[in-house]
């Protein structure tokens, strides 16, 4: 079951990121009396009442830049009718209905979007009885809030979870089924991948950057593994805004890997690895999901017989963190090992799973330590009691220690370089844990 989504909208200076602030208990977002602060957009995980949901901050209108005043309602609002299961649309309870407020609310009266009308700064009780003007926007009723104060914001969190849309659970005949979130950035191959692999016109492809606006999930059995496809929304630059590359592609591989078993990375082989492709591996990595990367149109390097391998290592140099990643090169556009890709995900699946006995750690952590002794700190021997794994996908170890905030960062990377020597976890990023014992 995907989390929800809601888009907090708005004209400059009625107090988004103070909403958002306010949601999350955090100061994440900037804020400032100045127009246009918010410009890179800030996204992050609320939870209320036991219901998760992630929330958006967008950006506001810069006065001054009337010229992109369409492009600023148009970005906007697709942003949140595209990409959000509730709008919040907040206006200023202090400055009335304004010009900008009209155009949005018609916007999402138009597309009949499932939204809010929030009336911020009603500070007192006399201010929010002013609340009523803001009727004739057409968007129903309007709910008081002060963000500075934290007044009615209770109410208006009951209100957002009720209006979440009910999403059945997936049915159980497709428990045994591997979810692959295909990601990448823009124009890489991702639908034309799917398409080829399933054998099948199933989603549409075009050399046109943005095409894919939602996720598409797509079945399929291939040597009697279910799967299922995710392919990845592109960005959509009708505008060409620059500015808001990274965060739309970093918020729909978000959503893309939200409740995938494997992800796979497509890389563009002529582009190399982009700073861009960096950036959603990080957002990759930070879920811990157990990833293949695989580099596409390869049919359109020269080669000879060390190309692969050079490319390979131009890969780990610049990824050196993540060199447990396999890397594979196809050709979406022939078909070139595009089947191949499967069995290395299932694999890489499979030692998600992979669970090693508390016996054998036991041993191996004494053997790496007979190897190679942690080094002492602040005058104290440190010395390890047992070790054990304690969960899978991704799989989680916990070493028991006598001093495990001492422990050098260099003596981790050790210890996680020699897990892998020993037992593969070939495309799982795993977690070590240090407690006392």
């Amino acid at each position: 079951m995907s989390m929800p989504t809601v888009a907090i909208v708005g004209r400059p200076n009625v107090g988004k990121s103070s909403l958002f602030n306010r949601f999350i208990q955090k100061k994440l977002a900037v804020v400032d009396e100045q127009p246009g602060v918010t410009r890179d957009r800030n996204y992050a995980i609320c939870d209320w009442a036991g219901v998760d949901f992630r929330l958006i901050d967008t950006g506001g209108l810069v006065p001054d830049a009337e010229q992109l005043m369409d492009q600023f309602i148009y970005d906007q609002t697709e942003f949140a009718m595209g990409e959000a299961d509730l709008v919040l649309l907040l206006v200023d309870t202090k400055t009335g209905v304004d010009d900008v407020d009209r155009i949005i609310a018609k916007r999402l009266n138009e597309t009949k979007q499932n939204c809010l009308l929030v009336a911020n700064k009603a500070d007192t009780d006399w201010e929010e009885a002013e609340i009523y003007e803001f009727l004739s926007l057409g968007l129903g009723d309007v709910i008081p809030i002060s963000a500075t104060l934290g007044r009615g914001i209770g109410d208006l969190l009951d209100k957002i979870i009720d209006r979440f849309p009910n999403q059945p659970d997936e049915p159980k005949n497709m428990d045994d089924a591997i979810r692959v979130a295909v990601v990448g950035r823009p124009n890489v191959g991702k639908s034309s991948f799917i398409n080829k692999l399933t054998g099948q016109e199933r989603l549409i492809v075009t050399p046109i950057a943005g095409t894919t606006r939602d996720a598409v999930d797509t079945f399929f059995e291939y040597e009697d593994q279910k799967y299922i496809l995710v392919d990845t929304a592109g960005l959509r630059r009708k505008y060409k805004v620059h500015e808001n590359i990274e965060f739309y592609t970093t918020l729909r591989t978000s959503r893309a890997i939200e409740n995938c078993d494997v992800t796979v990375i497509l890389i563009d082989a002529v582009d190399k690895v982009t700073a861009q492709d960096q950036r959603v591996l990080e957002e990759v990595m930070k879920t811990r999901r157990a990833t293949v990367l695989v580099v596409n149109k390869w049919d359109l390097i020269e080669k000879d017989s060390k190309t692969a391998d050079e490319f390979t290592q131009s890969i780990n140099d610049i990824i050196a963190m993540y060199s447990f990643l396999p890397i594979m090169y196809i050709s979406a556009l022939s078909g070139q090992r595009v089947s191949k890709v499967l069995s290395v995900v299932k694999s890489v699946h499979e030692e998600n799973h992979k669970r090693i006995s508390t016996p054998v750690l036991n041993e191996f952590i004494q053997k790496i330590v007979q190897r190679k002794n942690p080094p002492s700190r602040q005058g104290k021997y440190i010395k390890f009691n047992y070790a054990t794994q304690s969960e899978v996908a991704p799989p989680t170890f916990i070493f028991f220690t006598n001093h495990p905030k001492l422990l050098d960062k260099s003596y981790i990377r050790f210890i996680g370089n020699q897990l892998r020597q020993q037992f593969g976890f070939l495309g799982v990023p795993f977690r070590l844990k240090f407690k006392k014992k």
